[in-house]
């Protein structure tokens, strides 16, 4: 399994590589423009990518729409709940700007807010067998394995037991399900808690388990330690092919707010993605949408 590599341009961080076909802004310092989107054009046309992605405050959206970007998704109150945050594309090859799946992208939007409920549904587990809480150290091994197991390609390298170590140590919280002691069932929630916001995502379940609403069970308990730790934006880039991500999210709350076009190299191709967000408030609040 391959993945792109991430550095820094300026005081600004970017994902780019072949294995995405694309270089991704994951980090703005305003300080850098407008000089870094000079460069993020430069390093485009010298590995020839197909798509420049970029997460950036609305209040740097200007310089980059100026420059030929495009807002693909948008999340209102993103940042400590008080500025959006966009998600911008400049699409640099007119196969890579044109969905090739569009009735399926929006029989599976069509689907997933039929099931909307923003009281949230049951997220209790299949039965005593099954016990789920926050990954640990000592998990780290068995997460690798189920992340092999489920992703032929990624893009992160999240089969990396000393990738999962280090975002572990950092700022990625990791949650499991075990069936009979066996983990069965993964996520993480991502925390910028300096942004005040958290990406719901790494979500596999082994195949023999599926179908038992594991990655709701995960979701609920994701959605507990953002509460305990002041987080009040939660999100996901969810697979636009993917009916049940997309129908778990919705039906949890969370609101559509973009599709992010040929965007992610996953399941061992390009696919679309779905944006989805919810509003929730530190410990002692009530959840707000």
């Amino acid at each position: 399994m391959t993945s792109d590599i991430v550095e820094t341009l300026g005081n600004s961080t970017v994902q780019h590589g072949k294995y995405n076909d694309r270089a991704y802004l994951m980090k703005l310092d305003p300080g850098d423009l407008p000089q870094l989107l000079t460069e993020l054009d430069k390093l485009a046309e010298r590995h020839q990518y197909s798509k420049i992605f970029a997460k950036v405050p609305a209040s740097a959206e200007a310089p980059f729409t100026d420059k030929g970007y495009i807002a693909e998704a948008r999340i209102p109150r993103f940042y400590n709940h008080q500025e959006d945050v966009l998600f911008l594309g400049k699409f640099l090859s007119d196969q890579r700007a044109r969905e090739k799946k569009q009735d399926l992208v929006r029989d599976v939007l069509s689907a997933a807010k039929s099931k909307q409920s923003f009281a949230g549904e049951g997220t209790s587990l299949p039965d005593d067998s099954f016990s789920s809480r926050e990954a640990a150290p000592d998990d780290i091994n068995a997460m690798a394995e189920v992340y092999q197991n489920v992703f032929a390609t990624y893009p992160f390298p999240i089969h990396d037991s000393n990738y999962l170590s280090q975002t572990m140590e950092d700022n990625v919280a990791y949650f499991g399900i075990w069936c009979k002691g066996r983990l069965v069932a993964l996520s993480s929630a991502e925390m910028d808690c300096a942004g005040g916001n958290a990406e719901m995502t790494d979500f596999a379940t082994l195949p023999d388990f599926r179908g038992k609403g594991l990655a709701t069970c995960l979701l609920a308990e994701m959605e507990k330690h953002l509460l305990e730790n002041g987080i009040s934006t939660a999100y996901t880039i969810a697979r636009a092919y993917s009916y049940g991500m997309n129908i778990t999210f919705a039906r949890q709350g969370y609101t559509y707010s973009g599709t992010l076009t040929n965007n992610t190299n996953i399941f061992g191709g390009m696919e679309s993605m779905n944006v989805w967000h919810k509003t929730v408030l530190p410990k002692g609040g009530t959840t707000v949408r």
